[in-house]
């Protein structure tokens, strides 16, 4: 009994025999009333596990659920009352009710949230009118009767027989969940549920999985309904209310959505509550709703996930994979298949965000795409991928065009990826984020276990190839940031890809963990895959790389090796922005207090873990301009955020007029005089221009002066004609010259601005830089971080550099212009590491 007890899945089974011959039990020792309870709870239970697919495995909302038991019940009644067996009836009131959901089905899952909702109910309210309308067929408000129960030869069931008979299918059907949940088709619908553009990405297709759970669902309702007509032994559409299918919903939450357990307990719930209440019937929703938030409050997980929270469960033993066996699995699905990527373009609203370019990623090669904010490298993967349809070119793997067709499709061809932001399968263990994508797609068997001693293997392998070593049963939205990011590579190679695409794999990682991921991806390229990196750290792509091409404003700028590609004129100009705007430094030098009106002393934090910004100090002076300067994924923005409030600092000091504020919320520092304009410029667009700037004065308490908004439309004059249309509008020039008027009117002490110059063309950010060199002149204190590197230095008066979250440079702006370590900070050293000899050797 104890080994039987240690396996969960087997201690649920358990419970379902036993529940079930419970139910049995209960219907041969009681009579009369009780029969019909237990019937009705053993048909809302089975109408609620088709919903807990729905819902609880694939994450659509449904509240139509009821339309699909009237569908089943009507129709069971109908063909009955015609001279059709029960029998017979039952599974074509089935077929009709799956049938319904997959047409629901069609434009329901092509959308999300409250729009899904409202089709859904659209749907029940139209089943519901039907059954009135359609006299001649349902009888109307009259309803339907008459019918008999269900017959065997010469025996008719009698109503405790219809229960039973309905406690058994709810058994059958809870025990079906269980077996649907551990296989292929429930591995799917929580991948789409947890991370749908992951799961597409490991092969799955969304449409067709959200149509089986529509299926489902719909049909285990007409089950329900099948069971309905007989038990009640009159319908009408008062039967159906739209609020019974909100009950049915309330009961899979209740009981614990994604459970096997929870649509019975949540069946008990709201079926006996109102027994136990029938003096107060009216009142039975109030009852619901308080119960409802009570338990979402102290139980999120549901009566039955919260249970199981604390019953143990014993690890399974899995024995891993060698490494060296993974190594030569690899090296088989890695082949000698080339990507060749030519003259691809896309736009978006006019906008070109790629635009001719072409290149080669051959097998056992690193190609790195390099380039600034904005310059179309995720766009690339995105194509490449199939997330985007190139208005133009072909992505072609072999001899294979894919470009335009859809991400399962390019996985099924040996397209991997990995995401700027880890997208794992939160609610899935380590492990089954890795056995979910071996099956590249492929559903299998509804009720065959996908997670099966061997995939575990293979799995847990592929993850100790890839320098996991913690738990592989770990819920893997409990993972730290660089166990993420290794669990994430382990999947894309469950897929068998001959082509890997990292998108900044590198992202937020400690130095020796970005050299040990630099190691495992020479290692697969060495294995003979094609590896294509984005990547924002130039230490790592100039240390890795075979073959890198440059890009900016979505066009190819230059390509070659990394000592050729870091050389190249059009590659500093683009990460460092020379050649755009003419020198916009003082006229007269900078007189000011020698005390800081800002200053950070040993500043630490981050996002997890590892620690992005790492003891810097920093000062700006009363009229200064201090520019912070950068490769991406420095730390520049993580220090403004800091700065604002939005990230509260792990260790340090920020001091604004000697006074300590790293401890008060975002509002509070505004109202001390540190103002952020933060990157992507961040407006409001329904709001017109005016409105939007008026908003910086809102902790002030004071309305825009007419002498304000005249100073304003003076310094920016084109927003003055432009004032009261919606802000949305605006070009992105215009925008980023709000977001700054914004700013100002709110009286900063010090202005923080974050990336203004991403995005604009070359004329506007001219045009923003003469903006910001008369602010300057005017004696506002600036604090600027932007990627255009000679810009911000031809405009500011102090500079500071920092790498890795550390500050490694620093001075006059005029003496770091002219320092070349500026262009290591941004371009990284040119040597590449020599290619791992030994393929099993550690990361």
């Amino acid at each position: 009994m104890a080994k039987l007890l240690s396996n969960r899945a087997r201690l649920v089974d358990l419970v379902i025999l036993l529940g079930t011959l419970a139910g049995i039990w209960l219907v041969l020792t009681t009579g009369g009333y009780t029969h019909f309870i237990i019937g009705l709870v053993a048909i809302t239970a089975i109408a609620c596990i088709g919903l807990n697919v729905l819902y609880g495995l694939t994450g659509l909302i449904s509240l139509g659920q009821v339309g699909f038991l009237a569908i089943g019940a009507y129709a069971t009644a109908i063909l009955t009352l015609n001279g059709v067996s029960y029998w017979l009836a039952a599974p074509i009131a089935v077929l009709l009710s799956a049938f319904a959901g997959c047409l629901l089905a069609v434009p329901a899952v092509r959308m999300a949230g409250p729009f899904l909702a409202m089709v859904t109910i659209a749907f029940a309210f139209i089943v519901e009118h039907t059954a009135i309308e359609w006299r001649s067929l349902t009888g109307g408000q009259n309803g339907l009767m008459g019918f008999s129960n269900p017959s065997i030869g010469g025996y008719t069931f009698s109503e405790a027989d219809l229960v039973m008979m309905a406690v058994v299918l709810c058994g059958l059907l809870t025990l079906g969940y269980r077996w649907v949940s551990d296989s292929g088709w429930g591995f799917a619908m929580k991948s789409l549920r947890d991370a749908e553009i992951a799961a597409q990405s490991v092969g799955y297709k969304p449409f067709t999985i959200k149509l089986i759970a529509f299926a489902i669902a719909a049909a285990t309702a007409g089950l329900a309904g099948t069971l309905f007509a007989p038990l009640m032994g009159f319908i009408a559409p008062s039967n159906f209310p739209f609020s019974q299918s909100i009950l049915y919903l309330f009961a899979v939450i209740l009981g614990g959505a994604g459970t096997v357990l929870g649509p019975v307990v949540g069946a008990l719930v709201t079926v006996l509550l109102p027994e136990f209440l029938s003096s107060l019937a009216e009142y039975r929703l109030l009852f619901f709703g308080g119960l409802l938030v009570t338990v979402l409050l102290l139980a999120p997980r549901g009566i039955v996930g919260t249970i199981a929270s604390f019953v143990p469960s014993r690890p399974r033993d899995t024995a891993a994979r060698p490494e060296a066996e993974i190594a030569r699995m690899i090296e088989g699905f890695a082949g000698d298949t080339e990507l060749a990527v030519e003259n691809i373009a896309i736009a978006f609203g006019g906008v070109r965000a790629v635009d001719g370019v072409s290149f080669t990623a051959m097998p056992g090669e690193v190609t790195s795409i390099i380039g600034p904010n904005g310059a179309g490298k995720t766009t690339v993967l995105n194509i490449v991928s199939g997330f985007y349809s190139p208005d133009t070119g072909s992505v072609r793997v072999g001899t294979l065009d894919i470009a335009g067709k859809p991400p399962e499709f390019a996985a099924a061809h040996g397209v991997a990826r990995t995401y700027q932001t880890t997208r794992l399968f939160e609610s899935l263990s380590v492990v089954d984020n890795v056995v979910a994508a071996l099956p590249n797609g492929a559903l299998g068997h509804p009720f065959a276990a996908l997670a099966n001693a061997e995939r575990r293997a293979l799995a847990a392998g592929l993850l100790r190839y890839c320098g996991y070593a913690g738990e592989i049963d770990r819920r893997a939205g409990d993972l730290p940031h660089v166990d993420r990011r290794l669990v994430e590579v382990a999947r894309s190679l469950a897929t068998k890809p001959r082509v890997l695409l990292l998108d900044e794999p590198a992202a937020g990682l400690m130095r020796a963990d970005k050299e040990a991921l630099s190691g495992l991806l020479r290692r697969l390229a060495d294995a003979g895959l094609a590896v294509i990196l984005v990547e924002h750290d130039m230490d790592m792509v100039m240390g890795i790389s075979d073959k890198i091409l440059a890009v900016d404003a979505g066009s190819p700028i230059a390509t070659g090796t990394a000592s050729e590609v870091r050389k190249d004129p059009a590659v500093v100009a683009a990460y460092l922005g020379e050649g755009i705007s003419a020198d916009n430094s003082r006229a007269q030098p900078l007189e000011t207090k020698a005390d800081a009106v800002l200053e950070t002393v040993n500043l630490t934090a981050g996002y997890g873990a590892a620690p992005v910004l790492k003891s810097v100090s920093l000062r700006v002076r009363p009229g200064e301009m201090v520019t912070l300067l950068g490769a991406n994924g420095a730390g520049k923005s993580t220090f403004l955020s800091t700065l604002s409030g939005l990230l509260r600092p792990v260790e340090g000091n920020i001091i604004l007029d000697d006074k300590q504020i790293q401890n008060l919320p975002t509002h509070a520092i505004v109202d001390r005089g540190l103002v952020l304009v933060p990157e992507g410029r961040q407006v409001f667009p329904e709001l017109t221009v005016l409105e939007n700037i008026e908003l910086g004065k809102y902790r002030r308490g004071e309305a825009l002066t007419a002498e304000e908004r005249d100073k304003v439309f003076a310094r920016f004059p084109r927003l003055k004609e432009r004032m009261n249309q919606p802000a949305g509008l605006l070009s992105g020039g215009e925008q980023q010259m709000m977001a700054i008027a914004r700013g100002l009117v709110a009286n900063p002490r010090v202005l923080l601005l974050d990336e203004p110059s991403l995005g604009l063309a070359p004329a506007l950010i001219e045009e923003l830089y003469d903006i910001l060199a008369e602010l300057r002149d005017a004696g506002i204190t600036i604090l600027l971080v932007d990627q255009m590197a000679t810009l911000a230095l031809s405009v500011a008066d102090y500079a500071y550099v920092i790498e890795q979250g550390e500050i490694v440079m620093e001075g006059s702006a005029s003496e770091l212009a002219r320092d070349e370590g500026l262009i290591k900070a941004y371009l990284g050293e040119a040597e590449i590491a020599e290619p791992a000899q030994d393929n099993n050797s550690a990361a």
